[in-house]
């Protein structure tokens, strides 16, 4: 098997923590630690940055202020990739591997394909979403479909598009770092408590209830919400932190939603109130908000993979997960093993319920005496050799003019033998 080191660019849609950039940046620091020469590419406004700075090459690709619609933004950021890639490659100067990790992303490579500039590109579909312009939602194909090889982190989308647009894809987990998200308090654990007023006591008294994304109709907030004012009753003290929410995509209408259902619920809003909602919360602290958290609620209707449950996990935090792929393919069916509180997302009391369930002393002290095999079993080391194995047997099967989406395993195991680039 050849050990030369790879040129790999890989290409996220935004500076800002969302799951694909965090999955980008991991990604790229496992590669570039394994010897790889990387450069990941992100689109960025003047004076914007990325959220945490990679071990390995940034490119900023300059952007203007986003248009008012949705296709205007995603055409203006593809176009915007084009320029910034194509006079490299005009002049043979290029990468062994582009791989983007979203539709704007991969439309800019498509273009470049179709041009003659690149002889193919890696597309990794974390989800696929739905959106109401036709435009839209045909680039969101076009992303993976003119790609050479489609990647995604879990069996689910995998199967997805295998049945829904006849695309072979290969599976890539996301993993978690154990040097990053651990158990042991940090200086910024105090600070995180007091800034946004987190309450401290007993979980089952007073317990403080995490949920990350933002306010979306994909992680279910509204429904989420209505669960803990349910709980209330039982956990009068209670606090719901909602973390994070950096998005392209509007969300406006839900975020009215979410409004309405806060108002009705008759719950306080605000630093050291019943309901806290953060914002996006610095990189480095993170880990200590995990920490903080009693219970991590992914109660989501669509997930990619869910990295979060495994930094939640990590930290010492019980999660509770909607009963549905993907984490059902990674988290213990049985609640016993103490990893996983299992709700239906559609029903508020199910969710409500398996809070309750998350918050049992024995769980918490499970968790805290070792860490979850499933943290373990996950790790961006290994993903990183899977992603390597696979743009090497994607360079042999390009360069031998084979279609690659029918000749490339699709499964970890059928790796070992893959054809590699001498």
């Amino acid at each position: 098997m050849s050990s030369r080191r790879l040129r790999i660019g890989l290409l996220t849609h935004s500076v800002h923590p969302r799951g694909g950039v965090i999955h980008t940046l991991e990604l790229a620091d496992a590669l570039h630690e394994a010897g790889h020469e990387v450069t990941v590419m992100a689109p960025a406004l003047p004076g914007q940055a990325l959220f945490r700075t990679p071990r390995c090459a940034v490119e900023l690709v300059p952007v203007a202020p986003a248009p008012a619609d949705l296709a205007s933004m995603v055409a203006s950021r593809r176009d915007a990739c084009i320029d910034h890639l194509a006079p490299r490659l005009e002049r043979g100067v290029g990468w062994d591997v582009l791989h983007a990790q979203d539709g704007i992303g991969g439309n800019a490579l498509a273009t470049l394909q179709e041009r003659g500039l690149i002889d193919g590109f890696v597309r990794t579909v974390h989800h696929l979403d739905r959106f109401d312009d036709a435009r839209v939602m045909a680039w969101q194909e076009r992303a993976f479909l003119r790609a050479r090889q489609v990647l995604c982190v879990s069996q689910t989308w995998c199967d997805t598009l295998r049945r829904e647009h006849g695309v072979a894809a290969a599976l890539v987990h996301n993993g978690v770092d154990l040097q990053r998200y651990g158990r042991q308090a940090g200086a910024a654990d105090a600070r995180v408590r007091r800034r946004f007023g987190l309450r401290v006591g007993a979980a089952h008294d007073a317990p403080v209830y995490l949920a990350v994304g933002g306010i979306e109709e994909r992680k279910n907030t509204v429904r989420v919400l209505q669960a803990f004012a349910a709980l209330r009753a039982r956990q009068p003290q209670a606090q719901l932190v909602i973390a994070g929410g950096a998005s392209l995509l509007d969300h406006d209408r839900y975020a009215r939603e979410f409004t309405e259902a806060l108002a009705a619920s008759g719950l306080r809003v605000g630093p050291g109130a019943d309901v806290v909602i953060t914002g996006t919360v610095a990189d480095d602290e993170m880990p200590a908000l995990f920490r903080a958290a009693d219970v991590l609620v992914m109660a989501s209707l669509r997930e990619g993979f869910g990295l979060v449950v495994l930094e939640a996990l990590a930290c010492g935090t019980p999660v509770v997960v909607s009963r549905q792929a993907p984490f059902t393919e990674y988290l213990p069916a049985d609640e016993r093993h103490g990893e996983a509180c299992w709700a239906d997302p559609l029903n508020p009391l199910s969710i409500a319920d398996a809070m309750a369930r998350a918050c049992e002393p024995e769980r918490a002290q499970a968790l805290a005496r070792a860490v979850p095999e499933v943290c373990r079993r996950y790790s961006w080391t290994a993903s990183a050799a899977r992603h390597v194995a696979l743009y090497r047997a994607m360079r042999a099967l390009v360069g031998h003019g084979v279609p690659l989406a029918a000749a490339v395993p699709t499964e970890p195991a059928a790796m070992d033998a893959a054809p590699v680039v001498s």
